[in-house]
């Protein structure tokens, strides 16, 4: 019986854990939520001896009184021969004090303070969030957008032996990327900002991508960048990566980053690469 695929869905408390557990559980994946993580790897055994056909469970852990238990709980759930995962969520410290004071929600750590709970969970979970495959910055989204953001990242299914990558467009005037392993900058491009029959347009429209693509500098800008993508991407493979973002980056983030991304997107997808694309400022 094959292997199941596991799923650690942790992070910041606030940060959006609940939403992405039930998106997670709209794709299809077996949700278990709060179990202690000493007993991750049993279930795992549970699993691979039913005959239900579960196949990808998603593991929602937060931090409180199994803190301790998270990173061995993961090792021994390794130990085991099985395909696992962790998917961190973090958000901006003035971001979390928001939601918390929104809600009214008690946080789990149950210190008198919100700000010196945020930053005590950042020092427990630190080591896990160097652990991580994937860290998604919910900073900016909202619950729906959110719920998005997932479906494009695991509606791919990828073989356990595979890597996905995202690309991800975005500006620059709206800080980086937080989720990017690899940035790159396409500033250098002419702006279709600057032409005004384009400006209200974005990279996802045809005058604007033919008003990009049609610059040499732009074909030989994504030529260097798949060359790049066609060495890195085996190598990181090599070494147990499950997951890559890159991120391309004009000023605005609607229209040259955007385009950009589109053509690598188009590349890489005729090469055999699975792939998710967020244009993430594109409607600002």
């Amino acid at each position: 019986m094959a292997m199941a695929e596991y799923l650690i869905v942790t992070g910041m408390s606030g940060a959006g854990r609940s939403t992405v557990a039930r998106a997670m559980e709209d794709l299809g994946w077996f949700r278990v939520d709060n179990m202690p993580p000493a007993m991750f790897a049993e279930l795992a055994r549970l699993v691979s001896a039913s005959p239900s056909g579960v196949d990808r469970v998603a593991f929602v852990a937060g931090t409180g009184i199994f803190s301790d238990e998270l990173a061995p709980g993961l090792e021994r759930l390794r130990a085991d021969g099985h395909r696992v995962r962790i998917l961190f969520l973090d958000a901006s410290d003035e971001v979390l004090v928001r939601r918390f004071e929104g809600t009214r929600h008690r946080h789990p750590l149950a210190g008198a303070l919100v700000e010196g709970n945020i930053h005590h969970e950042r020092e427990l979970l630190e080591p896990i969030r160097a652990q991580a495959d994937m860290l998604l910055d919910t900073t900016d989204f909202n619950e729906n957008e959110l719920r998005r953001r997932i479906a494009q990242l695991f509606a791919v299914t990828t073989e356990a032996a595979a890597m996905q990558t995202a690309l991800i467009s975005f500006g620059y005037k709206n800080g980086l990327p937080l989720d990017a392993d690899v940035v790159l900058d396409c500033r250098f491009l002419p702006n279709p900002h600057w032409v005004a029959e384009l400006r209200p347009l974005t990279g996802l429209d045809a005058p604007v991508r033919d008003y990009v693509l049609a610059r040499e500098e732009s074909g030989q800008f994504v030529d260097r960048v798949d060359d790049l993508l066609q060495f890195l991407l085996p190598h990181f493979l090599a070494e147990g990566k499950s997951y890559l973002a890159i991120a391309v980056g004009c000023t605005g983030g609607r229209h040259r980053s955007v385009a950009i991304i589109e053509e690598l997107a188009k590349r890489l997808r005729a090469e055999g690469h699975a792939l998710s694309v967020f244009h993430r400022d594109v409607d600002r």
